[in-house]
């Protein structure tokens, strides 16, 4: 007796299940705002040793060398903000990029949508080659097998049969599959390792608390030399705002 063709789900539905569920990502990559980014530059050492030249300078009754100085400070930081804002939208396009496309069945129609579309119901076609979008329960198999490595750490391929699970992340290795989606997005295998891992925290690496330590060191024995040179300024030629300025220029002669 033949079956009737796989129906899937209508495109209301899709787009209604879509609204409620969110997107099919993990969601877990936050662009940093500008503010953000200016006050990560304001807080760079160097960056406070140029303003506060500017300031001295200023002060001195010297407006010329205040605004150089200042200008440098837009300068630095418009460059900065304009080299992280860069790296933001190169990693954000290469995110849209590594986003797999999936073959799904909407209305007895088979069509190829954006991976973060599909949502939980969706019927999916896979083949060999393909990236799976979401975890889905296998209707049909055809000598399908996938790699798991991501999840199991595993590289040998796994044999799939109807009944078994695919899991989002993973790589078709061979064969050809039918799956119902069953879960999307920070709900799947995958999106509870990454909220796993969140949990955890990152730990900085030895080399990062390395370069810590030795930065507090630097900017110690800076501050502690800068001092020393302005009250010997101070002592043998007088004038606090020369003593200042000469301990900011032997500070960031200090910093790396």
């Amino acid at each position: 007796m033949p079956t009737a063709p796989p129906h899937g789900l209508d495109p209301d539905a899709a787009a209604r299940r879509l609204r409620e569920d969110g997107p099919n990502d993990l969601g877990t990559s936050q662009r940093r705002s500008l503010a953000n980014i200016a006050w990560e530059v304001v807080r760079e050492p160097m960056f406070l040793l140029l303003l506060g030249a500017g300031a001295v300078y200023l002060a001195m009754g010297d407006p010329r060398e205040a605004l150089v100085l200042l200008g440098f400070v837009v300068i630095i930081m418009g460059i900065t903000i304009a080299q992280e804002r860069r790296t933001d939208n190169t990693l954000a396009a290469l995110r849209d990029l590594s986003s797999p496309r999936a073959l799904v069945i909407r209305a007895g129609r088979a069509q190829r949508i954006a991976g973060r579309e599909v949502v939980v119901g969706d019927l999916l076609l896979l083949s060999e080659g393909d990236r799976v979008p979401a975890d889905g329960e296998l209707l049909e198999t055809h000598e399908l097998a996938s790699d798991e490595s991501m999840l199991t750490g595993e590289s040998e391929a796994v044999p799939k049969q109807a009944g078994h699970t695919v899991f989002a992340g993973t790589l078709v290795t061979s064969g050809q599959g039918m799956a119902r989606v069953s879960a999307t997005g920070r709900r799947t295998e995958l999106g509870r390792i990454g909220q796993s891992l969140e949990a955890i925290g990152l730990e900085n690496s030895p080399l990062r608390n390395e370069v810590a330590r030795l930065t507090r060191r630097l900017v110690l024995i800076g501050i502690t030399l800068s001092t020393l040179l302005a009250v010997l300024f101070v002592s043998l030629r007088g004038g606090w705002l020369e003593a200042t300025l000469a301990g900011i220029t032997l500070a960031m002669g200090i910093l790396p």
